[in-house]
C-alpha cells in the first residue's frame, strides 16, 4: 500500500496543472493515501542572478507560492479535500527537492506532469525526466 502519494505541481501554469492535481487526488484516493502537493520556487542565491535577490525577497516569493498552492489545491479538488492536503513549498531546483519531498514523505508514488514538449524534451519535460530517472518510488506523468 502507498502510503503517501507526492504531487508535483508548477503553480504558474494553473490549467495545464489542474489534471495533474485531479489524477493524483484520484490515486491517492484509490490506494487510501495521504496526498503531498509541492510547488517549487527557483533558488536564484546559487546564480549570477541571485546577487540581486535579498533573504526577505526569497521569503516573500515562498509566501506568495504557499498561498497561491493552497488556493490552487483548492479550486481543483475542493476546499474539504483541501484540508486533509499537505501543502509543501521548496526553494531550489525542481526535481531535486521534489526527489527530496518524497525521501522524507517516504511516498510510494510521485504524480508529475510532462509539460511543454519541444524538440530538446520530446518524450518528457526535463524535470520530470530526471525524476522518473532518479526517483526511488513509482513516478505517473500525466500528459
Amino acid at each position: 500500500m502507498t502510503d503517501t502519494v507526492l504531487c508535483a505541481i508548477d503553480i504558474n501554469r494553473p490549467d495545464e496543472e489542474a489534471q495533474v492535481l485531479t489524477t493524483a487526488k484520484q490515486m491517492a484516493e484509490m490506494k487510501g493515501a495521504t496526498l503531498d502537493v509541492i510547488t517549487v520556487v527557483p533558488d536564484f542565491g546559487t546564480s549570477m542572478v541571485g546577487v540581486y535577490f535579498q533573504d526577505h525577497q526569497v521569503k516573500t516569493a515562498k509566501d506568495g507560492a504557499a498561498k497561491a498552492l493552497n488556493d490552487f489545491v483548492g479550486e481543483v479538488i475542493g476546499e474539504e479535500a483541501n484540508r486533509s492536503v499537505r501543502h509543501l513549498v521548496a526553494v531550489g531546483t525542481v526535481y531535486e527537492e521534489v526527489l527530496k519531498a518524497a525521501k522524507i514523505s517516504g511516498a510510494g508514488l510521485i504524480v508529475i506532469g510532462a509539460h511543454r514538449q519541444d524538440f530538446k524534451d520530446y518524450l518528457l519535460g526535463p524535470n520530470a525526466a530526471r525524476v522518473v530517472r532518479h526517483s526511488k518510488c513509482s513516478v505517473y506523468v500525466v500528459r
